[in-house]
């Protein structure tokens, strides 16, 4: 077979990001934008030596699963890889994808996993659901200034002006910022060159408080015509914080290290724990609602409906009765940790960015909640100093990030004791998973039962597999399904100590 070569294939199987899975003459073709049961004619654009990569040129018999996709520019688009599955195969291969990945890496038995796994978490309203969007910047070919999405594997951007799977707003927005850089000369960010102003826009949306945050990543120290533009956002209903976030590093990591706030608050609030009311985005508060204040750079999950599902796993899982000490590790702002807090003795949470530290401390403080403790490190860093040294007395300096007087010193010790052996551990780690030393730790700790939260199911199973082969068994798993029409999904696992 040669590059650009016709061929007919049958999709007979998908692969993690979502693309179709073939076989033709003894190759393995990963194809994107085509189903299972799909009889495609495909074209080679890569071939390797045992597998390629094909594109469809037409679909000859289309999957009985293949629905038409709502947004007209999900094949150019790099954001959702399943819009032309329906939603229920959706869930269904994202049940799957967990329960192979733990059977291919963390070689759990499938009997063993039919026991314990619980049916994946789906939406009711699989669009319109994320609270955060991030668009790129550039030209067209004729010079207008565009804003949208980067197509699959390229930093193209593909002009979006409504992404389906973001709030409504966002469309205007763009569109007020897009006129501003047209009237003021402001240029968008070459990334070949270095050159150029605005880089990405990140809106943010409080779906209880419909508060709205917007901050312009900029390649500058300061905005020009800032005033003019925060005039005209301030227009729009529910804008309550304008910023920009300063990043000149050659880099592909959106964010830079300061952000500097040009009208209303540095942060928008939401919450936790809701109740839903009918319509998309329309929710009330329970008696149990969590309200958390969010800034540019605070990591929250996109979808709070399925957030509030995910976590509430999380609790079940935790089975906390009040007397348990909970370490929470890879916090971010508390979400997790403040959720816990309300049925735990005493909550630990640790996160590596200050700010985000900061914001967990405050958000502790904003719903009066006292028996909650955050740290700011590495968890692969903190954990172990911290298990490493906490046989003394408490003093400041000594790495805990806390101090006593004489008269309160029993107490603090119990509280290290507790620290030392807690009951319970929660882990939501970024989706490389644990730091070997983190899961070592962990294991020296002893908790009686560990949570874990996962957005990777192959860094899932890879740290499972250490974990119960240091004496631990898995009892509960679940998927939840946050990200719908993209193949990512969030998993919540429950493993117990097997001597317990």
């Amino acid at each position: 077979m040669n590059k650009n070569d016709l061929f007919e294939l049958t999709i007979t199987d998908m692969g993690t990001g979502g693309e179709g899975i073939g076989k033709y003459e003894g190759m393995t073709f990963f194809v994107r934008d085509a189903v299972i049961s799909d009889v495609i004619l495909a074209r080679a654009i890569k071939l390797k030596k045992n597998y390629g990569y094909a594109r469809v040129e037409k679909i000859l018999i289309p999957s009985p699963d293949r629905i038409e996709p709502e947004c007209p520019q999900h094949r150019r688009c790099g954001g959702c890889q399943m819009q032309a599955l329906s939603y229920e195969k959706q869930l269904e291969y994202k049940e799957n994808k967990i329960k192979n990945a733990l059977m291919r890496i963390g070689g759990f038995p499938e009997e063993e996993l039919d026991a314990v796994m619980e049916p994946v978490v789906g939406m009711e309203h699989p669009y319109r659901y994320r609270n955060k969007a991030q668009y790129p910047v550039g030209y067209d070919r004729d010079g207008n200034v565009v804003t949208g999405f980067y197509a699959a594997r390229t930093h193209c951007i593909i002009p979006v002006e409504d992404c389906l799977l973001g709030v409504e707003e966002n469309k205007e927005i763009l569109a007020v910022i897009r006129g501003w850089m047209e009237e003021y000369g402001i240029p968008p960010y070459d990334e070949r060159t270095g050159d150029g102003m605005v880089r990405h826009i990140l809106i943010r949306y409080g779906f209880t408080t419909k508060e709205i945050m917007v901050c312009l990543v900029v390649n500058a120290d300061r905005l020009p015509a800032a005033q003019e533009l925060t005039g005209r956002l301030q227009k729009i209903p529910g804008m309550t914080s304008i910023s920009i976030n300063v990043n000149m590093e050659n880099t592909n990591v959106i964010l830079g290290k300061r952000t500097e706030c040009l009208w209303g608050q540095p942060y928008i609030t939401d919450y936790i724990h809701l109740r839903k009311t009918g319509a998309p985005q329309e929710f009330e508060l329970t008696d149990t609602a969590v309200a958390y204040h969010i800034s540019p750079q605070s990591f929250y999950q996109v979808n709070p409906l399925q957030t509030e599902k995910l976590y509430s796993i999380a609790l079940e899982y935790a089975g906390l009765t009040g007397k348990e000490s909970v370490w929470d590790l890879y916090c971010g702002i508390g979400t997790i940790s403040l959720f816990l807090s309300q049925r735990a003795k005493q909550v630990y949470g640790v996160e590596i960015v200050p700010q985000a530290v900061e914001d967990a401390r405050e958000n502790a403080r904003l719903n009066g909640i006292t028996n909650a403790e955050f740290f700011a490190g590495k968890a692969e860093e903190v954990l172990p100093e911290f298990y490493a040294n906490s046989g003394g007395a408490f003093a400041e300096g000594d790495g805990t990030g806390m101090e006593c007087s004489e008269t309160d010193s029993e107490t603090r010790e119990a509280d290290r004791a507790d620290m030392r052996h807690p009951d319970v551990i929660v882990v939501d780690p970024p989706r490389k998973g644990c730091d070997m030393a983190c899961l070592l730790t962990m294991l020296k700790m002893q908790p009686e039962r560990i949570v874990y939260v996962s957005c990777d199911p192959a860094t899932l199973a890879r740290d499972l597999r250490v974990l119960c082969d240091g004496g631990y068994e898995v009892k509960k798993g679940r998927g939840v399904d946050l990200f719908g029409m993209t193949g990512h999904v969030e998993t919540v696992v429950l493993i117990q100590r097997k001597d317990t």
